[in-house]
């Protein structure tokens, strides 16, 4: 893969575990064993992923870029562990994660060679299975996928509001980290700022809030109080509403109704 020294090795492993999960659909066995191997012959060469599933190798490439001789490589591969490994079966992905659209081959058929391997095109993949699941890796993954023509900055914010609901601050921060990353793949690193921001919008610490609070304090007046958390409320909701968030998720946040929504948004004219 390019760019290795912006992606790490060991965040290149995480990605094909979770693809070979949540994309590959592989059937991963007990007695799984990940295959730490270096291959070594005209030049050094060390897979993004390779393991042993049962009676079966599995080989991942990750490519954030078009390379040309992409099919040579994985055939030096497929050999390499050919030699090792000549009684399991072999299986080999190449997954793009690029933004230029995917030019590479998949077949070597020359001579007597008739050599295939798999090509996944992240972009290709619909990303709404990947959202709706409650697994945090898919999800994170899911901003590599097709959003299939829904506003980006919608989708970004889905990912974001799941994530969150689903893990603590700790576990948060790590897939906020993964996503960020992910990001930079799909030209989406703007649209994650601004869904991160969305998140860390605390009604309590809005101006009209604390303007509503402090008058009812003074005035001893309960309704006061209840004003001014109603206009910090509607101010977030419209803030959420300009950066096109889903009607659900802003409904959830702010526990207005969707009608509501929908009359601020009309009257708005967001």
């Amino acid at each position: 893969m390019g760019k290795k020294d912006v992606i790490s090795k060991e965040i290149l492993k995480n990605i094909a575990r979770d693809i070979s999960k949540h994309i590959l659909h592989i059937d991963i066995k007990e007695d799984m064993e990940i295959i730490n191997q270096e291959f070594t012959r005209v030049e050094s060469r060390e897979s993004d992923l390779l393991f042993r599933n049962g009676d079966e190798i599995v080989h991942i490439e990750i490519q954030n870029d078009n390379h040309k001789q992409m099919h040579l490589r994985m055939l030096r591969y497929y050999t390499d562990i050919l030699f090792l490994y000549e009684k399991y079966k072999i299986s080999q992905y190449l997954v793009y994660i690029g933004k230029t659209k995917c030019n590479m081959k998949d077949k070597i058929k020359r001579d007597k060679i008739d050599y295939k391997y798999d090509i996944i095109k992240m972009d290709e993949i619909n990303c709404e299975e990947l959202i709706q699941s409650n697994d945090s890796s898919a999800i994170a993954l899911s901003i590599l996928c097709d959003f299939k023509g829904q506003d980006k900055q919608s989708v970004v914010n889905r990912i974001l509001l799941k994530l969150r609901e689903l893990n603590d601050d700790r576990a948060f921060e790590k897939y906020l980290e993964i996503v960020t990353l992910y990001s930079t793949n799909r030209g989406l690193e703007e649209n994650v700022k601004k869904g991160v921001e969305m998140l860390t919008v605390d009604i309590e610490k809005t101006p009209f809030y604390k303007i509503g609070v402090e008058k009812g304090r003074k005035e001893g007046i309960e309704k006061g109080i209840e004003k001014g958390i109603e206009k910090g409320v509607l101010l977030v909701a419209k803030q959420m509403l300009k950066m096109n968030m889903d009607i659900d998720d802003i409904a959830k946040v702010t526990n207005l109704s969707k009608e509501k929504l929908y009359e601020i948004k009309k009257e708005e004219d967001i």
